[in-house]
């Protein structure tokens, strides 16, 4: 069966899109899933928190996107496969400005390997730029992490405009996998109000998925470059994690 792949993707930085990537795909590996994590932002944080030093790596999705070269995989890290990205990524948005069909690069690219994975998540750049574009066409799902906060409900209608007109031109088959509100604080009003706004408002257009708290040691467990189910096993977010990923298994 062909992998469900998932672009998780925010325009804006700093919603713990990346985080969300590598947990969400630690739990479905312990599902017995065979998950393939795609670094496909320049600042390589995913990378990073799987062990890696990103300006060490010779080959990246770079030279997949770029060059056309194969995937470079680095497997079976926490039980999960992952295909690296470095600040050279960053220059491909440049250099494939004249290329032709330039949108659908990265869905070619998996179409060699989906057969062997049962998931692919993709962690997007927290931009609108091509990259983020060639995740979203090559996506069957994407998943949107929000920050619990004002401002950030300010900038959803153009996160869903662009994945819309993706949609429409480019991906019919595109589906909203949910909606995960992130660093959350319950013991702010603002907090609880922006999570009440977001599953008034964006419930309408995809499944709202259990909020993840705001926790020190979700930055603690990346800078030791460990999922958060390693670093500390007794953290309450686990359980919500489980929950996600258990939804998210439920697409395949």
């Amino acid at each position: 069966m062909t992998a469900v792949t998932i672009a998780f993707f925010n325009q804006s930085g700093g919603v713990a899109k990346t985080t969300l990537t590598m947990n969400v795909g630690y739990h479905l590996a312990e599902r017995g899933r065979k998950v393939l994590l795609v670094d496909l932002d320049p600042q390589s944080s995913l990378t990073t928190f799987m062990g890696f030093e990103p300006v060490e790596l010779d080959k990246t999705m770079y030279h997949t996107l770029v060059q056309q070269e194969e995937i470079t995989i680095f497997r079976d890290i926490f039980g999960m496969d992952l295909a690296p990205s470095n600040i050279i990524l960053s220059k491909a948005e440049m250099e494939l400005a004249g290329a032709i069909m330039r949108e659908l690069r990265l869905k070619q690219a998996l179409e060699n390997i989906r057969n062997n994975y049962d998931f692919i998540l993709i962690d997007c750049p927290p931009s609108l730029g091509i990259l983020s574009i060639m995740s979203l066409v090559a996506a069957t799902h994407v998943l949107i992490p929000i920050q619990t906060e004002f401002k950030a409900l300010k900038g959803t209608q153009l996160l869903l405009n662009t994945i819309l007109e993706v949609l429409n031109l480019a991906n019919r088959k595109l589906k909203i996998a949910g909606i995960v509100p992130t660093m959350y604080d319950g013991r702010t009003s603002q907090g609880e109000q922006s999570l009440k706004a977001i599953n008034e408002q964006l419930s309408k257009i995809g499944t709202v998925l259990p909020a993840i708290p705001r926790a020190t040691d979700f930055a603690n467990a990346s800078q030791s470059r460990k999922p958060l189910s390693l670093y500390n096993p007794k953290h309450p977010a686990i359980e919500l994690l489980q929950k996600i990923a258990k939804i998210v298994d439920t697409l395949s």
